[in-house]
């Protein structure tokens, strides 16, 4: 793993160009440009709303601002975990032309994905941070998990980038099966719900790794409260060892990439 990382510093100029390039791509000639990386998650927070508002009225529960507050902070969250591994799925593909010339570490690929929607959210929580400054939200100290629930958020889908992002390679219609999942993937997230509502049943929603960082993050971030110490540890348990593993299996099998591209 030691080995692996010094080729990532080593080649960290590489890795922020094909960063940069990623970001650029994705806006050039687009006439709102950057605002998209606003206008993506309010789509989501929108929905969510809705969801929320449908649920109140067949409840008769009325619908308070922290309900609001928390589709907000796990709808940003979630839009980076799906557009990254949209674009880390396919990221070796489609620079199949760079893979078959020089040698370089080809873990750049998925990484440059997740690190060009890292910079969506940074844009886009901008946004919510102004948006929470002026709420009637107290801020407490245990927002101080927040660097670390976010960080979990991102080593998780660079796991997950690197796993499908190799599974593409040599099966093209891993693609397929990963998009029918992030689609699907939301109606069993507590991103317009929280997995509370749904009692003792909840529980299984917070098998999902990425359930437990969002409730997590809402927790610190809107609730006030810390997260939860046994699911946080089951989380990063998932985003450790899933870094390890994917990257491991992704460096040994890096030598066949360019006979698949």
């Amino acid at each position: 793993m030691g080995e692996m990382l010094d080729e990532i510093v080593q080649y960290r100029h590489l890795l922020f160009m094909l960063t940069w390039r990623d970001i650029k791509i994705r806006y050039k000639q687009a006439v709102m440009g950057f605002l998209w990386a606003i206008l993506m998650p309010v789509f989501i927070v929108a929905a969510g709303l809705i969801v929320r508002v449908a649920v109140a009225y067949t409840s008769g529960k009325p619908l308070n601002f922290l309900d609001c507050a928390s589709v907000a902070v796990k709808a940003l969250p979630w839009a980076f975990f799906i557009g990254s591994i949209r674009f880390s799925t396919t990221s070796l593909v489609s620079n199949g032309n760079l893979i078959t010339k020089i040698y370089f570490p080809r873990e750049v690929f998925p990484i440059s994905a997740v690190l060009a929607n890292l910079f969506d959210l940074s844009i886009s929580s901008t946004v919510l941070i102004i948006f929470l400054v002026f709420s009637p939200i107290h801020i407490t100290v245990y927002l101080l998990w927040l660097p670390l629930l976010i960080l979990l958020l991102i080593l998780f889908t660079m796991a997950a980038g690197m796993f499908f992002s190799c599974g593409n390679l040599f099966f093209r219609d891993v693609k397929y099966i990963v998009e029918v999942i992030v689609t699907m993937a939301i109606f069993f997230t507590p991103v317009f719900y929280d997995a509370s509502t749904f009692g003792k049943w909840g529980t299984l929603l917070l098998l999902n790794p990425v359930a437990v960082i969002l409730e997590s993050i809402n927790s610190v971030v809107v609730l006030g409260r810390p997260p939860d110490p046994a699911w946080l540890a089951y989380a990063a348990a998932w985003s450790v060892l899933g870094i390890l593993s994917s990257w491991t299996i992704f460096h040994r099998l890096e030598f066949l990439f360019a006979e698949r591209i």
